[in-house]
């Protein structure tokens, strides 16, 4: 797919992707969501990226559905069309979550509604000072439940916090949303991106099979498989990263202090 509204931009083993609406603080229209879903989907099999970041373009990460667009709403339409549309925006979130590469969220401005859910989505999120964040659904109509939002938000925040939030479509600002766990950190925007790159470079250093692995460990762990299950899948891994020759070359290259140079994952 050509893309009309995103930007991927590759940096070595990183693809940094923007939302390019800027005008309209990226909000989703149907394009937009169909390259969204188009990028994240071939992530599953692509081996040459091993992080994604995601950020907006202008004054805002995502302001939520674009309600001046044609289609964007599939208000009157037959009960089958309606689904189908519902699956463009959640099946987004699932995909986020199906690709083994971490994604990093830099949010700044806004990031509302459905931005404020694939916001959610990302593994990481890192905040511009004075960002705001909300559940915007309930406030036009629909439940504050959209996109894996009460999925993520009771994980992240606890269960009060994420009922207020979801209750309501109150906005929470960065510096709250640092203190209840929502943000991993909050840095000046000029900032936003070389916080990004930092976290990036990190990742990176990591061989890639264990990021690939820690990354589907974690969400397995999080949608509260039991103590068992998740040992089991530890292990599993472990074991994956010793025979393909990657902990013997960690150590060495730890002992001489040098950079390891991992294995590709096939």
């Amino acid at each position: 797919m050509v893309y009309e509204h995103l930007i991927v931009e590759k940096a070595g083993a990183a693809d940094w992707v923007t939302l390019n609406r800027p005008e309209q603080l990226n909000t989703l229209n149907p394009q937009l969501l169909r390259e969204l879903n188009d990028y994240f989907g071939a992530l599953e099999r692509n081996y040459a990226v091993r992080v994604v970041v995601l950020k907006g373009a202008g004054r805002a990460f995502c302001a939520g559905l674009d309600m001046k667009a044609s289609g964007s709403a599939p208000i009157g339409a037959d009960t089958d069309a309606m689904l189908r549309s519902q699956r463009e925006f959640s099946g987004l979130v699932m995909r986020m979550r199906r690709c083994p590469q971490p994604v990093i969220g830099l949010l700044h401005g806004h990031a509302a509604g459905g931005g404020f859910s694939i916001a959610l989505g990302c593994d990481v999120r890192i905040a511009a000072a004075g960002t705001k964040m909300n559940c915007a659904f309930i406030k036009i109509g629909l439940s504050g439940c959209e996109m894996g939002a009460s999925y993520h938000l009771p994980r992240l925040v606890g269960s009060s916090v994420a009922a207020e939030l979801l209750y309501t479509g109150r906005f929470i600002d960065a510096e709250r949303a640092l203190r209840v766990g929502l943000v991993s950190e909050v840095v000046p925007l000029e900032q936003l991106e070389a916080a990004g790159q930092a976290l990036v470079d990190d990742m990176l250093a990591t061989a890639p099979l264990g990021l690939r692995l820690t990354k589907e460990c974690f969400w397995a762990a999080v949608d509260g498989n039991d103590l068992p299950s998740v040992i089991a899948m530890e292990d599993r891994n472990q074991v994956l990263t010793v025979a393909n020759g990657d902990l013997a070359e960690g150590m060495r290259a730890f002992l001489e202090k040098r950079k390891p140079e991992y294995s590709t994952p096939p």
